[in-house]
Order: C-alpha cells, then sequence, then structure tokens
C-alpha cells in the first residue's frame, strides 16, 4: 500500500511538471493590450509580436525603488516590473531596444543598461496607478539616486514616459 501511494504521489508531481512547461508561454492578454515588444523575440502571442495587458506585466516579479528625477520636485516611488525581465518573458535576443511612447516619440536603450541598471518599466507612481496625463500608463526610469553617472542627459532621456512599444534590434 505504501509503495502505491508512493507511485502515485510521485506520479501527481510528475504530471504537476508536464502542466507547469506549457503555462511558461507567453499567454495572449486577456484585456487591452498596453505594451507591444517586436523585433528580435522568440516568444510571440500575437503574431510576429508579443503584447502584454497590466496584469501581465503585474504578474512579473515586481521591484520598487525611490529616486529624485528631473520631472518631480521631490523623490517618487517607482514601482514595475524590470525592463531585463520584460525581456526575458519575451526570449529578447538583440542588443538595443528602441523605445516608443504614445506619441510616437522615440528613444534608443542599449540592453546592456537592463543588465547594469535597475531600469523599471514603471506602472505605478507612489503606489498609484500612472494617467497617461500623469505620464502614464508606463514609463521606463532608471534608478537615479543609485549611480551619480546615472544623473546626465544621457539617462534622462532613455526615460521614455507613456511608453507603448519596444522593438528590440
Amino acid at each position: 500500500m505504501k509503495s502505491r501511494r508512493r507511485v502515485l504521489t510521485l506520479v501527481a508531481s510528475l504530471s504537476g511538471l508536464l502542466v507547469a512547461g506549457p503555462c511558461l508561454a507567453l499567454d495572449a492578454p486577456k484585456e487591452r493590450p498596453i505594451l507591444t515588444v517586436s523585433g528580435k523575440i522568440g516568444e510571440k502571442n500575437a503574431g510576429d509580436k508579443a503584447r502584454f495587458d497590466m496584469k501581465m506585466l503585474e504578474a512579473l516579479p515586481q521591484h520598487s525603488f525611490t529616486t529624485r528625477t528631473p520631472w518631480y520636485d521631490r523623490p517618487v516611488k517607482f514601482t514595475g516590473p524590470l525592463l531585463s525581465d520584460v525581456l526575458a518573458a519575451v526570449k529578447a535576443s538583440g542588443t538595443t531596444i528602441s523605445a516608443i511612447a504614445i506619441n510616437d516619440y522615440k528613444i534608443t536603450i542599449p540592453v546592456s543598461d537592463t543588465q547594469k541598471y535597475k531600469v523599471l518599466v514603471a506602472r505605478l507612481l507612489d503606489d498609484q496607478p500612472m494617467p497617461v496625463r500623469e505620464k502614464g500608463p508606463l514609463f521606463v526610469i532608471y534608478p537615479f539616486d543609485s549611480d551619480t553617472d546615472l544623473r546626465s542627459s544621457t539617462y534622462y532621456e532613455r526615460s521614455i514616459w507613456q511608453l507603448k512599444a519596444l522593438d528590440i534590434q
């Protein structure tokens, strides 16, 4: 009886592992897509692109930091997934990211920045969602207070708000 129970437990465990595999694939958004990733990506859920709704971004590991910026008169707290986690979710393989805002403003971010700094795709500002008029709903932000090198126009320009798309090259 004990050996039968162990076999059933083992089979149940293995079944769980087999079921878990496909769950790692990037699901299609269930709500309105808020971020589109294209280019050199290995994981897609919308033709040749990957689309994320807000719940999908919330499901990624969340990180927070408080930093001073040129856009706010006090230090503010940003929360969201690391840009590197978004890139990992789509299996990005490029060296540069073309980040595009709702108004079609475009900036290039080296992928190496995501390995060197904790760059966020912030979805919360001081623990609140960011409306479009407040630079939301997504804001690529660097932890400016963590490294004096980041306090320069180069990194301020890479901090794109109202983010809508990433094109990996």
